[in-house]
């Protein structure tokens, strides 16, 4: 892998799908998915400049964190509420959560350690069985109840599109950008609509296309995954 190249070439095309859309590069944060890939290749990425890393697995996280340079973390998988414990203390915004059960957890655990958390609410905007996510009519709800927390604050949205071409992701991406809007323009306490989580390697720029503020690229810049790695 050639992860200076790779990263200088996501950069590039980062910026020519945001100036094709009169969206400015800087507002699309770059995270970089690590999921797989070990320490020395986070350190490269870092080192060239990566300032966000993106987990699925809070066990990646716990086992990574300490070989890993400064960088802030993200969790961008799906999380059991029995792993939180893993990650509360490292991440600095997790971006799927998908219940009050763990908001609450969420929370609880925040409260102890006495920091203050970011959350997305991941939206399953597709309706796929196989995603993870809430439907886009249980977000009120959920919004509401993050109303009673004091440590953790909802500051977008986050989603995953079906695998299928570009194309085929912009109606799903477009459908998010319209509930992101919907939501931002209503008044909910302990939330502010800033981040919009959505685009990766195979997608990204028809997500900054239709409004994402977050890209979660991996294998664009580390290569191909080798899922036995550990």
């Amino acid at each position: 892998m050639n992860i200076k190249e790779n990263l200088t070439a996501v950069k590039e095309r980062i910026t020519a799908a945001a100036l094709a859309c009169g969206r400015k590069p800087e507002d699309i944060k770059l995270v970089a998915v690590t999921k797989t890939y070990p320490p020395e290749a986070m350190n490269e990425a870092i080192r060239l400049g990566v300032t966000d890393v993106g987990e699925n697995k809070p066990q990646e996280v716990r086992d990574k964190f300490e070989h890993v340079s400064p960088v802030k973390w993200h969790l961008i998988g799906h999380l059991q509420t029995n792993k939180v414990k893993y990650i509360i203390d490292r991440c600095s915004m997790i971006h799927s959560v998908d219940s009050a059960r763990l908001m609450d957890e969420i929370e609880r655990l925040a409260v102890l350690h006495n920091r203050d958390i970011d959350i997305l609410i991941q939206v399953n905007i597709s309706g796929e069985e196989s995603k993870s996510g809430i439907a886009p009519t249980e977000l009120d709800g959920l919004l509401r109840h993050a109303a009673e927390l004091t440590k953790v604050h909802v500051k977008g949205l986050m989603t995953i599109a079906p695998k299928s071409e570009p194309k085929d992701t912009e109606p799903h991406f477009r459908n998010m950008k319209k509930l992101f809007d919907e939501t931002a323009a209503k008044e909910y306490k302990n939330v502010s609509m800033e981040e919009l989580s959505m685009g990766m390697s195979g997608d990204f720029e028809s997500a900054i296309k239709c409004g994402s503020t977050i890209v979660r690229i991996g294998s664009a810049i580390f290569g191909a995954r080798n899922y036995d790695r550990k």
